[in-house]
């Protein structure tokens, strides 16, 4: 996708798409991780969409203030895990720690995404894979495989191969939260669809269900806001 900044304090990154759907000139700003995308329809010309986007500077900078914009990490900053708060501090070695309410990583900056995207991603899978496994077995239905990605649009898939899915962006979230997601991908195993049916076999196997959904719809938009790499 082809980009064009906004110039100003800060300068505003705008992704530039074209679509022979379009009719208008439009700005969106995704709330899951401030990214801003222009969409041109066919024939306007690039200058007049660039015009355009910068007219509209004072309205993208006030709505990027309201949702947040996607940060990478930082040491010294704190980022989200398991529902708490991790402070990122250097260390000496070439080992990551966890202590307490730091997470202690090698200390090249240059590296740190990288190395943190590691940890965070191990700890998802064995948490997601526990889950699974114990949902699984209360329904008695085993599951295929398990994969973790970085999706926007859901927080778990289940083929009717019994593939399962997850974002292990996940392990950012209370467990709680994340135990809810994997019991409702393991109950697609036992009913594709999302009937009164296969609501009840979510209550059979995670009862607090209702309170995990109001999490994830009211707070799941924040665990996007953790960059990592493009």
């Amino acid at each position: 996708m082809d980009t064009h900044v906004i110039a100003g304090d800060p300068p505003v990154k705008v992704g530039l798409r074209r679509s022979a759907r379009a009719r208008r000139l439009s700005l969106r700003i995704s709330r899951v991780d401030g990214r801003v995308t222009l969409t041109l329809p066919p024939r306007v010309p690039l200058a007049e969409a660039l015009a355009f986007a910068d007219s509209r500077a004072g309205w993208v900078r006030s709505h990027l203030a309201r949702i947040g914009t996607a940060e990478g990490p930082a040491f010294g900053a704190d980022i989200p895990f398991q529902g708490r708060l991790l402070r990122l501090e250097p260390g000496t070695g070439r080992r990551v720690a966890l202590e307490g309410d730091r997470l202690i990583l090698p200390g090249d900056p240059e590296r740190l995404a990288a190395r943190l995207g590691a940890f965070l991603k191990a700890r998802a899978r064995d948490a997601l894979a526990a889950a699974s496994d114990r949902h699984a077995a209360a329904l008695g239905r085993p599951y295929r495989s398990l994969t973790l990605r970085d999706v926007r649009s859901r927080w778990g898939s289940c083929s009717s191969r019994g593939d399962l899915m997850y974002s292990w962006r996940l392990v950012l979230a209370p467990p709680e939260v994340l135990d809810y997601v994997a019991a409702h991908e393991v109950a697609h195993l036992e009913r594709m669809d999302h009937s009164p049916a296969f609501w009840a076999v979510v209550d059979r196997l995670f009862p607090d269900h209702a309170r995990c959904r109001r999490w994830l719809r009211d707070h799941g938009e924040s665990l996007h806001r953790l960059r990592l790499g493009d």
